[in-house]
């Protein structure tokens, strides 16, 4: 008997769980600047959350599918980029540009890998694309514009801009490289192998035996709050990561790449309010208007890199702040 709503259960619990996912997502970035401000680098917040999580998963797919942990041989290759790219480097630029910027601009930055794609798709590749892929370039560049308020002399840190785009980049490259290659692995397996590989990619960069451990014994400021340091690490490990990826995984089984990487974007808003909730961070109106218009430029852009047939999303790979084959997003 159909749905009187004309939505379909799996849909409609497609759509709860990438809501719920996107949320787990937003607490990333606000978390790691706290604990930046707190004396950590961006590098050690990264390799906590990573290696936090990477233990956590592995735990819990041994226990719940331990099949999920083996890899072909044939899929190696994928992991390590997987690890490398989509992992290390585009959550090291993240956490860095966090360091510099707000983290609702550093957020709308990552979203301009779909227009980086589109460019290397078009120009390079010189495949041509729907109208709606170049109209969504040309009005995400114009909301940056606004974001950082150019017509003001960039009235943000210039690196911090820098590392933003870098962290666009990097996810646009592992779009790029991994399209399908993903395909015989296990969503659980290739998250778990992917947070290990990232653990282990940092771990000479970001040197844990100088990390600030007695950070994580004491509070850690939020704003006008305190909060034990134990308690936003776990928040971090625990929601911001395994929850919102596990919740990711769950609604990509569920949706369309289409419909999946539409309810993704609304990490961008999730992330601006949790940071101005914890934080006390926001952003100037001129600001807001260009993140709007950024984010509607970044989804016409990706919509148009996705067939047009629906294919089920775990079987394609829908760029965003972070949409990876079978494995969710890359942050």
């Amino acid at each position: 008997m159909r749905e009187s709503s004309g939505m379909s259960p799996a849909r409609r619990s497609g759509l709860i769980f990438a809501v719920i996912s996107a949320i787990c997502f937003g607490f990333s970035g606000p978390l790691a600047k706290a604990f930046i401000d707190a004396g950590m680098s961006p590098l050690q917040a990264v390799w906590i959350r990573l290696g936090g999580s990477a233990v956590v998963l592995f735990a819990l797919t041994a226990a719940i599918n331990p099949h999920a942990l083996v890899v072909p041989r044939s899929r190696w290759p994928f992991v390590i980029a997987y690890s490398a790219v989509g992992f290390a480097a585009v959550q090291a630029l993240y956490y860095a540009t966090v360091s510099r910027l707000a983290v609702g601009v550093a957020i709308l930055l990552e979203y301009l890998s779909p227009v980086l794609v589109v460019a290397w798709v078009r120009l390079i590749r010189r495949v041509h694309l729907a109208r709606t892929a170049m109209v969504g370039a040309v009005l995400a560049l114009v909301g940056l514009a606004c974001v950082v308020e150019v017509w003001q002399g960039l009235r943000i840190d210039g690196l911090g801009l820098l590392l933003g785009l870098g962290t666009a980049a990097s996810a646009a490259v592992y779009f790029l490289l991994s399209q399908n290659a993903g395909d015989g692995l296990h969503p659980l397996g290739s998250l778990s192998w992917g947070t290990l590989g990232a653990t282990l990619v940092l771990l000479p960069l970001a040197r844990p035996w100088h990390l600030p451990w007695h950070v994580l014994t004491g509070d850690l400021s939020l704003g006008a709050r305190m909060l034990p340091a134990a308690l936003a690490a776990s928040w971090l490990v625990l929601i911001a990561t395994v929850a919102a990826y596990a919740a990711s995984v769950a609604a990509l089984r569920r949706l369309t790449a289409a419909i999946g990487a539409t309810v993704a974007s609304l990490e961008v808003i999730a992330t601006v309010l949790i940071a101005w909730g914890l934080l006390g961070e926001t952003l100037g109106p001129a600001q807001l208007t260009g993140g709007v218009i950024v984010l509607v430029g970044a989804l016409l852009a990706q919509r148009a890199l996705i067939s047009p047939v629906a294919e089920p999303a775990r079987e394609r790979m829908a760029v965003g702040t972070h949409e990876a084959p079978a494995c969710a997003r890359s942050q």
